[in-house]
């Protein structure tokens, strides 16, 4: 029951709701991966509407194979209608930061296949300036330190308040479904995010950085009364 959630799950929850308002039947729709875009899968379950989706994630997969979501691959969709997804950071430009949950090499893929992006968050995410929360980047296995040294090369030239990185990591390595690492880099402020994001995705062994620019054209955001407030593109 809505009472018994969180303050945090009370905004995730009502974001997510909001943005099944853009769902339509017959859609072919990208599914997030995350917190919030967890709330948005099991809601557009229990809304009967007549999608077919394509999971960001196992993990997303594992949840909408569950609820009996109907899915398919994203080269058997072609192309989407729209994606649903969180976000960790976004600015006034809907520039975002992605990639706390380990998927946004496959939440990109499926944002640029898509019509249009719809971002769910809290107010937590919002920012004037994205870099407090670690921006991730996606490197493969071999000569994943070499490539965090001329990850950092990139950032002494970089508009960036700080450039330490470190491998995620629990008892191990943290793996993607790719099979990549991911590097967690500490910005704390990022001056000019769509030059940033070219220039990592210049080095050798960087696959996709977390960096979503010019991508996301709506923002829901929750509030924990269960209001929300929902930001345009050319707002």
């Amino acid at each position: 029951m809505a009472d018994a959630l969180s303050p945090s799950d009370i905004a995730k929850r009502a974001a997510a709701a909001k943005a099944l308002d853009f769902v339509e039947d017959g859609m072919k729709l990208g599914l997030g991966t995350g917190s919030t875009a967890k709330w948005f899968v099991e809601l557009l379950a229990e809304s009967g509407k007549r999608v077919t989706g394509v999971p960001t994630s196992s993990v997303t997969k594992a949840q909408a194979d569950r609820l009996g979501i109907p899915l398919m691959t994203l080269d058997q969709a072609g192309w989407l209608d729209l994606v649903v997804d969180g976000a960790d950071e976004f600015d006034p430009d809907l520039n975002l930061i992605k990639g706390a949950g380990g998927a946004l090499l496959q939440e990109k893929i499926v944002a640029a296949a898509s019509d249009r992006m719809i971002v769910i968050s809290d107010t937590s995410k919002q920012v004037e300036t994205l870099g407090a929360f670690p921006l991730s980047v996606e490197v493969i296995r071999f000569g994943w330190e070499t490539t965090g040294k001329l990850i950092s090369r990139c950032l002494a030239e970089s508009d960036v308040e700080g450039q330490a990185w470190a491998i995620r990591s629990g008892e191990n390595a943290f793996v993607t479904d790719e099979g990549h690492f991911i590097l967690d880099l500490n910005l704390k402020r990022i001056g000019d995010a769509a030059s940033l994001n070219r220039d990592l995705n210049l080095i050798p062994g960087v696959v996709e950085t977390g960096l979503f620019c010019g991508i996301a054209s709506v923002v829901v955001v929750g509030a924990e009364d269960g209001s929300i407030r929902t930001f345009h593109l050319d707002e």
